[in-house]
């Protein structure tokens, strides 16, 4: 039996999910909207099973699990009007946004933490985990999502992506431009892939032209202020101010 019915808008899509717990509803709080969905998604106990089946724990409740599946849903569905999600730790300086990613556990949390220690308010967490972006002719945007990860950063706010950031673990610190050949696979592997085989094919080239309109660096660095000061004078180009 279906006991909840929400509407929330994600990377400006209007969508509706049906449920059964009420976890999404406070999980999503801040993303609702009043606007005719585009879409509704229900989930199901069949749903519910598939993602406790490939959930890295078993005993996740109903709750929890109907929450990754919404976002599955939408995100299988989003890829044909230009959205995905990309594992990232997003975070935004002066009306730009900047992506740092890696495999779990490398750091990229740890990085953006260290941006905001350093910038202070002038640095805003969009997402810390499962941002959207938007592909499009003019640019590409990532959105704030109620799915922020274990420390829930994040916001409901938008910006155009000037950089991506891939970390690698080293003892000392350097940064260099990837070029497009090696950044395409890089930004495949933490790009969600959907099922669907259309959906994928619309996902292959939104990856493409981020890989060729955005600039996409490999930073190898320790867990410094030192670090992060490198990133962000190159990704951003700017002087640290006094």
């Amino acid at each position: 039996m279906q006991n909840y019915y929400g509407k929330y808008e994600l990377a400006g899509i209007p969508v509706a999910v049906s449920c059964r717990t009420g976890f999404i509803k406070r999980h999503c709080a801040g993303f609702e909207t009043d606007a005719d969905p585009w879409e509704t998604f229900i989930i199901t106990a069949k749903d519910v099973e598939y993602e406790r089946k490939y959930a890295d724990r078993p005993d996740y409740p109903d709750g929890y699990l109907e929450y990754l599946s919404f976002y599955r849903k939408y995100c299988e569905s989003a890829a044909r009007d230009g959205v995905l999600l990309f594992h990232s730790s997003a975070i935004a300086v002066d009306g730009k946004a900047y992506l740092f990613t890696a495999p779990s556990g490398t750091g990229k949390s740890t990085h953006t933490r260290l941006w905001r220690e350093m910038l202070g308010a002038d640095a805003v967490m969009v997402n810390d985990d499962k941002p959207l972006l938007r592909v499009k002719d003019g640019g590409t945007i990532v959105y704030g999502t109620p799915w922020m990860g274990k420390h829930g950063l994040g916001s409901n706010i938008s910006a155009p992506v000037d950089g991506i950031c891939f970390i690698e673990r080293s003892k000392t610190n350097s940064i260099e431009r990837i070029e497009v050949g090696q950044a395409l696979p890089v930004l495949l592997s933490q790009t969600y892939r959907p099922h669907d085989p259309t959906a994928m094919a619309c996902v292959l080239p939104m990856v493409a032209k981020m890989a060729r309109d955005i600039p996409v660096w490999k930073l190898r660095c320790n867990i410094s202020a030192e670090a992060a000061q490198l990133s962000y004078t190159t990704l951003t180009g700017k002087e640290l101010k006094k």
